[in-house]
């Protein structure tokens, strides 16, 4: 089906509109911004956060904390009901779950533009929903934009679980997964909508195969260097220096670090072959953005972790991880053409 320049063009900006729900999301972590507004999904009680301490109560910290830990406890007895009953238990006595933050006008703004950022990714794929079922309504289609639309508000909600349980690590890890599941169903309806067979697409299996390597790698990389950096925070907390991260990170450091080097020998690969032979623009792209990603990722390391650059890692990462997917729906939709 036939979709017109106007609504495919609006596709890309609901796209745009996710990445940017993660950039603002990363920034978040990054200035420690997370525990911003205590509540969800207004801040302080407000829809427009306040801007200095006397717009709020004198007992503010311990009324807030006391709604978390009512949540907390919801979001255990669902884990009990779902075979977690460890996770719940170590959740429910953890001290610094019930640590609740002093009011800090600039993370309460932080945090509060992060929601505002989600809140127009997923009006703009309510649209979307809407403009389907008034023009297209291809079954296909409608199913996955409501699917996303349904993924979206329980990311919402899970982002509160984690505002709740002040920054768990692995609700952090499962935050990120859900976005980057969000942005993979968004880019396939991207691709779906085009339906054009990439003239410039190697029909080569080295390349097939190659791609689906990097692919699955760099997937799992993403997870690992969430790992690794919720492991430094921990080493922070702990009074560890700079100079003793790498030593005290062990395996998982090492395993990230070697997987990035594999991925740029890979890349490097079959980015020397497209200039050669194939001229597929999508490898060119992904080879650049490894080579932005892999220079964020030597800063990290040796350059005190500074912040927009944690921010500029994951975002490159992400992008790659979209080229990726590209690559894969290109294969895909070749080989649907060519059997039709």
């Amino acid at each position: 089906m036939k979709v017109s320049k106007r609504f495919l063009n609006y596709q890309w900006i609901v796209l745009i509109l996710i990445f940017l729900v993660v950039f603002a999301g990363s920034f978040v972590r990054i200035s420690g911004s997370g525990m911003g507004c205590p509540d969800w999904p207004k801040c302080f009680g407000k829809w427009i956060p306040p801007t200095e301490l006397t717009q709020l109560p004198t007992d503010y910290r311990e009324t807030y904390l006391l709604k978390r830990q009512q949540k907390v406890e919801k979001f255990c007895n669902f884990l009990n009901r779902i075979g977690m009953q460890k996770t719940a238990k170590k959740i429910l006595n953890d001290p610094e779950v019930y640590t609740e933050e002093a009011f800090n006008a600039r993370k309460t703004w932080t945090e509060y533009i992060n929601r505002l950022a989600g809140f127009l990714a997923g009006n703009a794929m309510l649209i979307s929903f809407g403009w389907l079922m008034l023009f297209y309504r291809k079954r296909k289609w409608l199913l996955l934009t409501l699917l996303n639309l349904i993924l979206m508000g329980i990311e919402a909600w899970f982002g509160s679980i984690v505002v709740a349980t002040n920054l768990v690590p692995w609700t952090i890890t499962i935050h990120l997964f859900l976005a980057l599941v969000i942005i993979g169903i968004q880019l396939y309806l991207v691709h779906q909508m085009q339906n054009k067979i990439r003239v410039d697409l190697p029909r080569n299996n080295t390349f097939k195969w190659l791609s689906w390597l990097i692919l699955g790698i760099t997937f799992y990389q993403m997870f690992l260097g969430t790992q690794v950096r919720e492991s430094i925070d921990a080493l922070v907390k702990q009074g560890f220096s700079r100079a003793q991260w790498i030593e005290q990170l062990g395996l998982p450091f090492f395993i990230h670090r070697s997987f990035s080097w594999l991925v740029l020998i890979i890349l490097s690969f079959l980015y020397w072959q497209n200039r050669k032979k194939w001229k597929y623009r999508r490898v060119d792209l992904a080879f650049y953005v490894l080579a932005a990603e892999l220079i964020s990722g030597v800063a990290l390391a040796y350059a005190d972790m500074p912040g927009l650059v944690q921010t500029a890692h994951l975002v490159f990462a992400t992008i790659l991880l979209a080229i990726l997917l590209m690559m894969r729906f290109d294969f895909a939709n070749f080989k649907k053409k060519s059997h039709a």
